[in-house]
């Protein structure tokens, strides 16, 4: 059914309700609504989650970033506090609105990705935002020493695919903050790479791995206790986006997006040295 173009709110009593979808960036959909009863549309039932609320959806006709935010309960099964440490829910996107319980008839008035989520107690509260933010990205890039391209991605040029390894777990870090893996590249060539759980509690999870420090990579986020030795993991090679590393470890200098030779602020502050 597409999209309704009636004009909601125009009656006294109207059979209206609040929806939300939420998909995160493993995979998983998730559907509320504030109605008393379950949903079913779009190809996706959305469960009554009466504990969720938006605050003031705020929208405008100019180039300025839509804004909302939404708070609730830990009560849904499918939102749970070990998911929302983990990050399962970080940089995913979401879409709210109207929907008519009766006819189904619905409206999107929200879209956008979650940014920053947070709990306290028994609570959550996620900061969301709107598409329009993409707009605010900077078009004409700011001159660096160092490479401005992601690893293997757009104007880096290099195949993910030849930088990626499968390999096994083989000890966590009493914190859960590191680990020493099985198989895979070289270790020193791990830092500033990725981690991704492809089995296990958490499966899906991509972690940054920080830095290296002896056979132990130090990641950007702790690994859940129930992690088994063994489980299954991908590796992604990292690159500290120097113009050394470009060069002599991946002969991929002609595709360096920085200025390493450009000087910088701190030629305005010399001065002339007298002769001698």
């Amino acid at each position: 059914m597409p999209e309704s173009t009636r004009i909601w709110f125009s009656q006294p009593l109207e059979t209206v309700a609040i929806w939300w979808r939420l998909e995160r960036r493993d995979g998983v959909t998730l559907g509320f609504t504030s109605h008393d009863r379950d949903l079913s549309f779009d190809g996706l039932v959305h469960r009554t989650a009466p504990g969720m609320v938006p605050s003031a959806i705020r929208r405008t006709a100019d180039f300025e970033a839509d804004s909302a935010e939404v708070a609730g309960a830990l009560s849904h099964d499918s939102i749970r506090e070990a998911d929302l440490a983990a990050g399962r829910f970080d940089g995913g996107s979401i879409a709210m609105g109207l929907v008519d319980w009766e006819t189904l008839e619905r409206m999107t008035l929200y879209a956008g990705t979650i940014g920053t989520v947070g709990h306290e107690g028994a609570g959550f509260s996620a900061e969301l935002r709107s598409v329009k933010d993409l707009l605010a990205r900077q078009i004409v890039p700011r001159t660096a020493p160092t490479c401005r391209a992601e690893f293997c991605a757009e104007g880096c040029t290099l195949s993910a695919s030849a930088f990626t390894h499968q390999a096994t777990l083989a000890e966590v870090s009493t914190d859960g903050g590191s680990v020493r893996v099985s198989g895979g590249p070289p270790v020193a060539s791990l830092a500033f790479g990725t981690m991704r759980w492809i089995d296990g509690p958490d499966a899906g999870l991509t972690r940054r791995i920080e830095t290296v420090e002896g056979a132990w990579l130090v990641l950007d986020r702790t690994t859940a206790s129930a992690v088994a030795t063994g489980t299954l993991i991908e590796l992604r090679e990292g690159c500290d986006h120097t113009l050394d590393t470009c060069a002599t470890r991946f002969g991929n200098a002609v595709n360096f997006q920085g200025e390493p030779f450009l000087p910088g602020n701190d030629l305005l502050t010399r001065y002339p040295a007298p002769q001698q």
